[in-house]
Order: structure tokens, then sequence, then C-alpha cells
């Protein structure tokens, strides 16, 4: 639960760790503490923005507050769902508001206002600027409601009491008085969804049905996932968090739900992770089936398989790094005219790096088919194929600078991890080939294995740093490196690992936040530094944990739970301040946090047999 004192003061822009998310597994919804709706983008959460004031204040806002002075807000979820509370304590009185995106039936957000104590006077302003705030509209306004209309898009607000419409300001406003007991109820959809609802009462009890029957939805999801160990409450939050970033219509997992929330206030580490990466397929398939959630498991399996599938080497690489939810690669990157979270700039729109090298990917991708294939069905003929000719393609170009997995924008490199994750791929495979007797060159992927293997121990490690390093021949390092037991490449206890891992604590880390790597020291084509990785700091949990290093790992794990904001969500990074930055939430963050809860379980439980 988020406690936020305003004393009438109201900043200009919330802290990224202010903020819950609400969604349908189609878009997704930034609500503030302060009850705004900042960032949301329909009717997918990778089209253009409705709302974007958390990018710049003339990008569109909805928000819904008390007119009485507030001495503090709080926000927190409803147990095992993703209805957000916020709630508002006032000179006058109590009031909360129930946010939330109905899961079953034509696509509507809901907006309930419950007078809890008192009686108290709230406003809502309705204040949309659709297609990042560059689509003209069109305002209509009758019995039914007040509806906006653009080229692409026609929407209706309907609500249990009085809209005024002010074209001019293209603003909707609401404003009533409530009482204890009282509610006023909002239902924003497409204009042409049949609701059956004829009057300002029946929204209200039409708004308070969604609300009931989306709780049951997430409660009965909650319900199906396996896992019962030591972390729940945050395994049950993050699997939550996931499922929001998960498409229900294609499978895929966006990377997180916004665009350009800055790595480094004021500076230009500001991205779209709005796109699914290849990059976090094995976290995700992994993740996933560790905690029961299959379904969301296969039906990613699925969006991969469509990509493998669709594979062709005549082009170059059979694979880009980045996709649309469509499975789209070229998705390209160009800058909107706003100011950016706290005049951080660029704001961007899309993402370059679908245009980049990165050989890693093809050890995520191959990895996590390898995991669903040993747990289902098995893959397809043709699926398998693809696969051969992936391997093919690594085996020719792993010796190949190339922009890792961390996307750097100067000259590619040859980068440690990178080669690491192509012997993944080709180890893998072999894997594959042999549980199924399918037909493969074994002699020629062993020795291309082999030869990656020899690399990593040869020109990826330094004497004097007594680590393996970011790059081969290299002097720095790099949190990439973490994944080395993760992936068996390496024992968590062997005495190279101990010592790299070593290296990584005393050159990286600060307290449990580790950074991925020293910006000072290492040109990725930025000007300015960033925050610690929340992802590298839990594989640094799960590394420990598997070094054997387990009341280590267990405090290291608890203090990071103490950076998740206050209703258990994690952006990309933590700040020297410790105040969250990037995109939010961050579904690798997320899946990296599920992975060291099941391997700091598994290490606990064998301490205590």
């Amino acid at each position: 639960m988020t406690t936020h004192a305003t004393e009438d003061a109201r900043p200009d822009t919330p802290e990224i760790d202010d903020h819950g998310v609400i969604g349908d597994c189609e878009t997704l919804a930034l609500v503030s503490n302060l009850g705004d709706i900042d960032w949301m983008c329909w009717p997918r959460a990778d089209a253009p923005s409705l709302f974007g004031s958390l990018l710049d204040p003339d990008a569109g806002r909805w928000s819904i507050q008390p007119e009485s002075a507030t001495h503090r807000t709080q926000q927190f979820y409803l147990s095992e769902t993703n209805v957000l509370v916020t709630r508002f304590q006032t000179e006058d009185g109590i009031v909360e508001i129930d946010d939330a995106m109905a899961m079953d039936g034509p696509q509507r957000l809901v907006r309930r206002v419950r007078c809890v104590r008192g009686s108290v006077s709230v406003r809502s302003e309705f204040v949309p600027r659709p297609d990042y705030a560059r689509a003209a509209v069109d305002w209509d306004s009758d019995t039914d409601g007040v509806t906006l209309q653009t080229d692409s898009l026609r929407l209706r607000l309907r609500a249990s009491a009085e809209l005024t419409l002010d074209r001019d300001a293209g603003l909707v406003t609401c404003a009533e008085r409530l009482d204890e007991g009282d509610e006023l109820a909002f239902d924003l959809a497409a204009a042409d969804t049949d609701r059956d609802v004829d009057d300002d009462t029946e929204v209200a009890e039409h708004v308070a049905a969604t609300v009931t029957e989306t709780i049951d939805y997430w409660k009965l999801w909650t319900a199906g996932g396996t896992y019962r160990g030591r972390y729940r409450s945050a395994v049950e939050r993050s699997a939550l968090a996931l499922k929001l970033l998960t498409n229900r219509s294609t499978g895929g997992m966006l990377a997180a739900g916004t665009t350009s929330l800055p790595e480094h206030i004021g500076g230009e580490r500001n991205w779209d992770y709005r796109f699914v990466w290849i990059r976090d397929a094995a976290f995700t398939v992994y993740a996933l089936l560790e905690i029961g959630h299959d379904a969301e498991a296969d039906a990613f399996i699925g969006w991969l398989v469509d990509r493998v599938d669709e594979c062709d080497q005549a082009d170059g690489s059979p694979l880009t790094p980045v996709y649309d939810l469509d499975g789209n690669a070229r998705i390209g990157e160009h800058e909107l005219d706003w100011r950016g979270y706290e005049n951080s700039r660029p704001v961007r729109i899309g993402n370059a790096a679908a245009d980049q090298f990165q050989l890693d990917i093809y050890g995520e991708l191959i990895d996590s088919l390898y995991i669903f294939d040993r747990r289902s069905r098995g893959l397809s003929l043709d699926t398998w194929d693809k696969i051969r000719l992936i391997v093919d393609y690594v085996i020719d170009r792993w010796r190949e600078p190339d922009d890792g997995m961390w996307e750097i924008r100067s000259e590619p490199q040859r980068h440690t991890a990178s080669i690491l994750m192509c012997w993944v791929a080709v180890e893998r495979a072999i894997r594959m080939a042999e549980f199924r007797g399918r037909p493969a060159d074994l002699v020629a992927w062993r020795r291309a294995r082999d030869e990656m293997h020899d690399t990593i121990r040869t020109e990826g490690w330094n004497d004097e740093l007594g680590a393996f390093t970011q790059t081969l021949g290299g002097d720095t390092l790099d949190a990439s490196i973490l994944l080395a037991p993760l992936v068996k490449f390496v024992d968590g206890r062997d005495p190279r690992w101990t010592s790299t891992l070593d290296a990584v604590v005393e050159h990286l880390a600060h307290g449990p936040l580790v950074d991925r790597y020293d910006t000072d020291r290492y040109d990725d084509g930025l000007t300015c530094g960033e925050g610690s990785f929340t992802i590298c700091s839990f594989w640094l949990v799960e590394a420990l944990a598997r070094a054997g290093r387990v009341e280590e790992a267990r405090r290291s794990f608890d203090q990071l739970l103490g950076y998740a904001n206050p209703v258990g969500l994690f952006s990309e990074q933590i700040g020297p301040s410790g105040r969250q930055l990037g995109n939010t939430p961050q579904a690798l963050t997320h899946l990296a946090l599920i992975s060291a809860a099941v391997a700091l379980d598994e290490a606990l439980d064998s301490e205590e047999t």
C-alpha cells in the first residue's frame, strides 16, 4: 500500500513509483496515487496514447479527486486481483476509487468512486488527447453520455451523474457531492458497444457488476497458480503484472507497458518498451511454467514458434531482436515533440533495436523451445527444420561482433554474454535432437559448442580481475555474466565462477542493487548514466543461491523486495536515490523475481533437510 501526504500540494509529475496498473490483456493504464490515469493507449497497449500526461502535461489525463484538502492518499490492489483502489483521506471524509478493466465482454474501463465516511465533493476531469495528442476530435453529447471521435477511434464516456462537455477545451467534467455510502460511476468503452443501460442508476449498477466480475476473474486466475513458497505475495503480484503484459489475442508479452520513462532523469536513455523481445523468451517460459501458469507459457511459445516458422535466412539474420505483438519486425523509431518525464527527452515511439544484430537472442529462443519441448507434446517437424537453420546460422556468425544483450548504440563488439547465449543455443539444440531422435549434424554442432565454451574460458577471462569479462580480451565487467550458472554453463560453486561472483559484487553492486556495467568505462553510445538494473539484481540473488551463499541471497532478496513500489510493482531500474526509473511494469524484472524466488526456495529447502 502506498501512502502519499499531499498537504494540498500536487506535483506536476508523479513519481514512477506512485502508480498502480490496471489492464485487460489488450491494453493497460497507469493510475497515480493522486487519482490520475496519466498513461493509457487504446485499444491496445502498443496503439497511440489516449492519455499521456505522464510524459507531457498537454497529452491527456483522466483525474478524479476530492475538491476538499487531501491529507493523505493510499493505493492498493484488492488481494489476488488487478483491481486497484485509490483512497483519499480528506478534511471532510474518506473516498475510494475502484479502477478496473473488464476481462469479459466488450473492452471497457470502469471507475467507481465510493464515499466511505463523511461527506465529500469529488470532481472528475476527462481530458483525452488521442493519437499522441495529434488527432482532431469531434465531440457529441446526449442523454447517453459524451462521445469523442477521431478518424480511427470512437469512444463514449457514461456516468451515473451529469457530464458537462467543454468542446473548446476538449474537457468533460463531472462534480458530485457524495455522502457516506454514495457512489459515483464512470464507464468508458467503444461508442458502438451495446451496454443495455437506459439511465444513470443502471450505469452505476452496471459498473458495480463489472467490478465484481473482474474481481472474480482475477481471483480465479490467481488460484490457478501453483507457487506455494516463502515469497508468495511477491510472486503472485509479479504473475498478475505479467498477465497484464501478455496480449490475449496474440500470446506475445510486452517488455513493459510504457514508453520513454527515463533511465536517467533529464537524460536520453528513454526507450519504447511496448514490444516483444526475443531476449525475454526463455525467462518467460521458465517462470510461467514454474508457477503453474501453463496456458500463458503455451500462448507465448505459440507466438515464438510463429516467428521461428517465418525464418528465412536468405534475408540475412533469421530473426530480429524485437517484434510488435503481431510479429512484425519493421517497427521503426521516431520522436514526439513532447516535454518528456521530468524533461527527459527524447520521447520515442518505436524501437530501433529491431534493426540491430544481437547474437544472444538465439540462446534465449532455443532455450525456451527446449523447455517447452521437454514438458509438452513437442515441436513440429517443420519447426525443427527451422531450428536447424537457426543453429547453423549461429555457428556461422558467433565469432562476429554484435550489439549485445543491452542493445548498445556504439560500435559492435564481441560480447562475452552473446557468445554465452550462442553456446546455449547450440547446447540446447543438441539436447533437443538427442531427446527425440531428430536429424542434426551433431558432430559439427558439438564442435562449435565446445569452441564457444573454450573461447569464453580463455578470451573471456581476465586473470587480473579474476573474472569473466564484458567483452573478449576486455578488462570490464558486465552483470549479464550472472546468467552463466543460470543457463548451466558453469557450476555455481566452480572456483572461476565464485571469483567472478565476488568481482561483480565488489565492482557493480550497491548492497542488493546491481549495475549492468560501468557506464564511465564502457562506451555504449549514450552520454548519461543510469540506475541499477533490477533484473541484474535478481540474477545476483539466484547466482548467490546457486553458489551456496544462501543467507546472503536471502538477505539480498528481502532487501530487493523493499524497492518494489508500494503496490508491489517494479520498473526497469532503481536510481541512486532509491526511486524507480525506466519503463513500468517491466516484464523481465518480474520474471527474474520469480526465478530468484524459486531458486532461493530450493536452496533454503535443501539447507533445512
